[in-house]
């Protein structure tokens, strides 16, 4: 007593075995709906840490960092690769220059500018 269904599966007797159960069908044979190919969020955290870390610590390296993000949320769109090459870029500025003001803040801290 098997009928088919609009699928093309036929409908299974209560409790037939596993190995003998078809695949559910996927929406009817279509392929799964794209990824969402709008701004990843690499790359708007890369821009707000990098925003904040000019206001917040001076950090000059973080303007061309939060520059290459801000591109890379433009084109992540249309040129994937090329927006995740920016935001990599844009990490490793936001690095350095985290690095140098922490190197900046320690040597001033030895020479005694902090000294009252």
């Amino acid at each position: 007593m098997s009928q088919d269904d609009p699928s093309g599966y036929p409908y299974q007797p209560y409790g037939a075995p596993y190995g003998e159960q078809p695949p559910p069908a996927y929406g009817y044979g279509r392929p799964p709906p794209p990824r969402n190919s709008g701004p990843s969020a690499n790359a708007i955290v890369s821009l707000v840490l990098n925003l904040l870390a000019v206001v917040g610590c001076c950090n000059i390296l973080a303007i061309p960092g939060a520059i290459l993000a801000g591109l890379a949320i433009g084109r992540s769109g249309t040129e994937p690769e090329k927006a995740r090459t920016m935001v990599i870029w844009s990490w490793v500025l936001f690095g350095v220059g985290f690095v140098l003001t922490i190197g900046g803040f320690i040597v001033l801290g030895l020479a005694g500018a902090f000294d009252d």
